[in-house]
């Protein structure tokens, strides 16, 4: 259960900040800069919501996923070390539901037959804005699990990678159903 009372703490204000385990970080650091950048996706998600006017299952899917997004700035916040008690993980049903979401979504899309531009309806412009903060915070969760010393589980990874396809496919489907996408046409301005 987490109690939040008092917001401010002034325990940051030297430049660090606590991880879930007590160990102080600066800010700067990456486990940090990973945590919140998929805090950043999920703020993302909470605007694309705002804009999903007729895709009430698409809301639901996209609800899930932001709770999803917590349990992995719980999971980052923690690193995972040898002979601690284990702490909330992202596990390998959660990236199994996303690859089922990913594939009822996709049964409906049109064919695509080039690559998309961002854009369309307001929905799926902030969908692929969602989806690049993603894949940013993707990179750097990779990055951090490249480090010997900052573990991060498979899952976490797999979770991140699979989220980005999600959310251009949801992009896809609410620019109805792919019909609606922008399409890149290569050197049209030269």
């Amino acid at each position: 259960m987490v109690v939040l009372n008092r917001i401010y703490t002034r325990t940051g204000d030297d430049g660090t900040t606590a991880l879930g385990s007590g160990e102080r970080r600066p800010k700067y650091d990456l486990r940090v800069g990973a945590y919140g950048t998929v805090d950043e996706t999920n703020a993302a998600l909470g605007i694309v919501r705002l804009h999903l006017a007729g895709a009430p299952d698409l809301d639901v899917m996209l609800g899930r996923i932001q709770n999803d997004l917590f349990d992995l700035g719980a999971d980052l916040a923690v690193p995972q070390r040898e002979g601690k008690a284990e702490r909330l993980r992202v596990i390998s049903s959660q990236v199994a539901r996303l690859e089922s979401d990913i594939d009822s979504l996709n049964a409906e899309l049109a064919d695509l037959t080039s690559f998309v531009l961002p854009g369309g309806t307001p929905a799926s412009a902030y969908l692929h804005l969602a989806r690049t903060i993603c894949r940013r915070a993707e990179r750097m969760v990779v990055e951090l699990a490249a480090q010997p010393e900052e573990p991060v589980s498979d899952a976490a990874i797999q979770y991140m990678n699979r989220l980005s396809d999600f959310l251009f496919v949801a992009s896809r489907f609410m620019n109805d159903r792919g019909a609606g996408d922008v399409l890149w046409v290569p050197g049209q301005n030269r």
